[in-house]
């Protein structure tokens, strides 16, 4: 069991390719296989952190990996099919806009403290460092910074100033949710995403969803 995997995807067709026995979790889609369930978590951060956590309060977990699609913005030098993993999650749109939460003045997670010093956490929340290495070894993945907002970048100005301000390299609209749930919990978490399209262009005859989720596929299938 300290080794199984707890798969999340926003949707069911990013995880299409997955098969294993049906069941379902709350009114989210499920599927146990040898060694890895996976969930449909929902769209958006709050439908992920309830989904995690209700599960991992019901079941084990050894590990979790939340995947799907996603944007990359244009200066991260990411193309339109390539599947990438997340160093750290920023909650971008939370606190105030030119200084979020640490501006404000309190952070958003406490965890730790009953040896050393606990751990604050504001809008910036990593991933499981030793996890996303054996990710990056076993799938040759590159590593980059992910952003999460509850509403997409409309434009490429917005994407732009987006990506320049918090440093980031992929936008979604789930994974900082999970990352911080993980930190919680004190579970290993990994991010997986595969670019769609470029963050703010919304004209969807520019994406390439199906590319992206057979990249998802090519990773994902090695994990199980």
């Amino acid at each position: 069991m300290a080794n199984s995997w707890l798969f999340l995807s926003p949707t069911r067709f990013e995880a299409a390719f997955l098969k294993g026995r049906k069941f379902d979790f709350h009114g989210r889609a499920g599927l146990r296989g040898e060694g890895w369930v996976w969930l449909e978590c929902g769209i958006g951060k709050a439908n992920t952190a309830m989904t995690l956590a209700a599960f991992a309060q019901r079941r084990k977990v050894g590990r979790a990996l939340l995947f799907g699609i996603a944007g990359a913005y244009a200066e991260s030098g990411l193309q339109i099919g390539e599947a990438v993993l997340a160093e750290r999650e920023i909650q971008a749109d939370l606190g105030i806009r030119d200084g979020g939460m640490k501006g404000m003045g309190f952070p958003t997670l406490v965890v730790g403290g009953s040896e050393g010093s606990p751990l604050h956490f504001h809008n910036r929340f990593p991933l499981d460092k030793a996890l996303t290495a054996e990710l990056k070894a076993t799938l040759d993945l590159p590593v980059r910074s992910f952003l999460s907002r509850d509403l997409v970048s409309e434009n490429p100005t917005e994407a732009r100033e987006l990506s320049r301000k918090w440093e980031a390299d992929v936008e979604n609209m789930e994974g900082a949710a999970f990352a911080q749930a993980c930190l919680w919990l004190g579970l290993p978490g990994a991010e997986l995403r595969a670019v769609s399209n470029v963050a703010g262009v919304r004209d969807k005859a520019q994406w390439r969803v199906r590319q992206a989720v057979e990249a998802l596929e090519a990773a994902v299938l090695k994990l199980t």
